[in-house]
């Protein structure tokens, strides 16, 4: 089994307090399904969308990030799976794909041997 890290990108934040009720049952929903098979190893958190970013090497720090809301990281969770194609189907039940522009980007986590 290998490590991968689900990224969140673009999911939709808005809506009535029941709307954001019924999309956080679904999220608890497919995040405990992915708990009971044994794939989660951190359920990971919503990240805020403020920041800074230190660049360089002059390690400049400047506001952001500031990426278009639909590339924008809004959130982040470490998986377990067979392979890069397991860990892939794994996403496809992710809540995330109701919003049309929204995106899950899938990373394998590389080992170091240190």
């Amino acid at each position: 089994m290998s490590e991968f890290l689900f990224l969140y990108r673009g999911a939709d934040r808005g809506g009535s307090p029941e709307q954001l009720q019924q999309r956080m049952q679904k999220w608890t929903a497919w995040m405990k399904e992915l708990t009971t098979k044994g794939h989660m190893k951190d359920q990971g958190h919503p990240l805020e969308r403020s920041g800074k970013v230190v660049k360089g090497k002059r390690k400049t720090v400047i506001d952001g990030p500031f990426a278009e809301s639909k590339d924008l990281v809004g959130g982040y969770t470490l998986i377990e799976a067979r392979d890069l194609e397991q860990a892939v189907e794994l996403s496809k039940g992710c809540p995330i794909f109701e919003a049309e522009s929204a995106a899950l980007e899938v990373r394998p986590i590389m080992i170091m041997n240190i």
